[in-house]
């Protein structure tokens, strides 16, 4: 097969499901850290006690994920919130007792400043993760466009997420599906702290495209 071939060939073999299978909290961890950990290691570091923190508590329910197609291992996932919660979970209580309250109180704070509260009809995605191994060949997109597909089933009207500026590849995969910058907040005060300077908040509407099918979680 030609490179790009083989590229759709695996995306359609990846099997696309809403919800977190009972068992891969440690796969999905580790996807969200290999992402984010630059920008959570503040927050929920150092790697290994953040990983472990992020899998004790996820919500199962605000998540899509990729699995082979033997569904043994999950290889990308998109998490969203919706409703008051979240794929990645844990607040106060959750902290505190998982890094005590010295080390605790601090690490709230850092959570506070990543906190996105979606408007009425919004559903907010707080990430998108796909397996090195597995990039370029189409999860990414195929996960965005269940995330909308979902957000429309909840009469959202649109869908609202979050990039920064130390993330262009990310931004160009949102264009690509109909996202548009709507804002960018400078944000110099969080550079030394998590490697980002700015963060630019885009917007597309909620909905499918044709022609995906999707497999609901049973």
């Amino acid at each position: 097969m030609e490179p790009a071939a083989e590229s759709e060939a695996e995306s359609a073999a990846v099997v696309i499901r809403r919800g977190v299978p009972r068992g891969a909290e440690a796969q999905v961890a580790e996807l969200y850290w290999e992402a984010f950990g630059r920008k959570l290691g503040a927050a929920l570091g150092p790697p290994e006690r953040g990983r472990d923190f992020i899998a004790a508590h996820l919500h199962h329910d605000r998540g899509v994920v990729a699995l082979t197609p033997g569904g043994d291992r999950v290889v990308g996932v998109a998490g969203y919130r919706l409703g008051g919660r979240a794929l990645t979970g844990g607040g106060l209580r959750e902290v505190l007792g998982s890094y005590g309250p010295f080390r605790g109180l601090p690490r709230l704070a850092v959570l506070a400043l990543l906190e996105r509260t979606p408007e009425p009809g919004e559903l907010v995605m707080d990430g998108i993760a796909v397996d090195p191994a597995h990039r370029g060949t189409g999860i990414g997109s195929r996960l965005l466009t269940e995330v909308a597909a979902l957000a429309a089933e909840h009469r959202c009207t649109r869908v609202r997420l979050d990039v920064i500026d130390v993330n262009p590849r990310a931004r160009a995969l949102y264009e690509r599906h109909g996202f548009s910058a709507v804002r960018t907040e400078q944000t110099p005060y969080l550079k030394r702290l998590m490697g980002f300077g700015a963060v630019t908040t885009m917007h597309r509407a909620a909905g499918a495209r044709p022609g995906h099918t999707r497999e609901q979680q049973r």
